[in-house]
């Protein structure tokens, strides 16, 4: 059993004054034993409690919060941002550049994409007009000596990773555009295309873009793939051959994109490229026919800054 609190013997010392029952102090309060506490004049009394005040305030941080993470259709289309096309598919392409044989593999997509102006709303399908240079990417496949008998003796070439920039200008269902890429791994030169495409919305679903193509590479890429050295001469049987830099291939193809909902959407491209110039002339080359089909899944993501 808890021991009865005694009263102060000395109450005055004790910071308290007794109650005898005629008006108490201003601001006292009733307590135990018939004592009442008085504060000292001029001191304010708390309006709220610490766990009030603390609830007060974490309410106010949380409608901070939501206000920061509701963005409004005119706040999404402040500042400079970016949206892409980016996904994962499948291709059927040559096994290896002038090959005859085809050979399945994934697809890394990242395309369409757009860099938005402060005020602009995005595309769907990086139809945006205007001048625009964009960053690129692409994933070359290699060879191996493996792979044919034309490449026995031949030096074998590491898949690449293509990184550089695209520059656009797009007018209406118009575009036309240059593309250039730096080889990082498999062969070190520089590789591009330049083309023109021609955009077609039968409805709000399905985008359309027939196109013409030119690629071109430098010396170092061009003997890489279509160059025979002295080395790789006397291993192979193979003429030693030097091509020149240039335009290698010549190509015609047509893209789709049909939006599932949302951001989703299903891609494709076919395409058809002829081998061309000093590229042509390899004593390698199987096959200066050059087809391959893409399909793939890919989100719209966008981005503001």
């Amino acid at each position: 059993m808890p021991r009865p609190k005694r009263p102060c013997p000395a109450p005055r010392r004790c910071g308290l004054t007794r109650w005898n029952g005629s008006r108490p102090p201003s601001g006292a309060e009733k307590r135990p034993h018939g004592w009442t506490a008085a504060p000292p004049a001029g001191t304010l009394q708390p309006a709220m409690t610490f766990e009030g005040r603390a609830m007060n305030h974490a309410a106010v941080a949380l409608a901070a919060l939501l206000a920061a993470l509701t963005v409004t259709p005119a706040a999404a289309q402040e500042g400079w941002g970016v949206a892409a096309d980016i996904g994962l598919g499948g291709e059927v392409e040559p096994d290896w550049i002038g090959s005859q044989d085809m050979e399945a593999g994934p697809w890394v997509i990242f395309r369409n994409v757009d860099i938005l102006r402060p005020g602009q709303a995005a595309t769907s399908d990086g139809s945006a007009d205007g001048f625009r240079v964009l960053p690129t990417l692409n994933l070359r496949g290699g060879r191996s000596a493996d792979d044919a008998d034309a490449l026995r003796g031949l030096d074998d070439i590491d898949r690449t990773i293509e990184a550089g920039a695209r520059f656009r200008y797009t007018r209406g269902p118009v575009s036309g555009y240059l593309v250039i890429r730096k080889g990082l791994g498999g062969h070190d030169g520089l590789v591009g295309s330049a083309g023109a495409r021609y955009r077609i919305a039968p409805n709000e679903r399905l985008t359309l873009w027939p196109q013409v193509e030119a690629k071109f590479g430098d010396d170092t890429f061009t003997q890489a793939f279509f160059g025979v050295s002295a080395d790789e001469s006397r291993r192979s049987g193979h003429d030693e051959y030097k091509p020149q830099g240039g335009i290698y291939a010549a190509g015609i193809s047509l893209e789709g994109r049909y939006a599932l909902g949302g951001t989703l959407a299903l891609v494709g491209e076919v395409e058809y490229d002829h081998l061309v110039g000093d590229a042509a002339d390899a004593p390698f080359i199987e096959d200066k026919a050059q087809p391959s089909l893409k399909l793939g899944l890919v989100n719209r993501f966008s981005l503001r800054f």
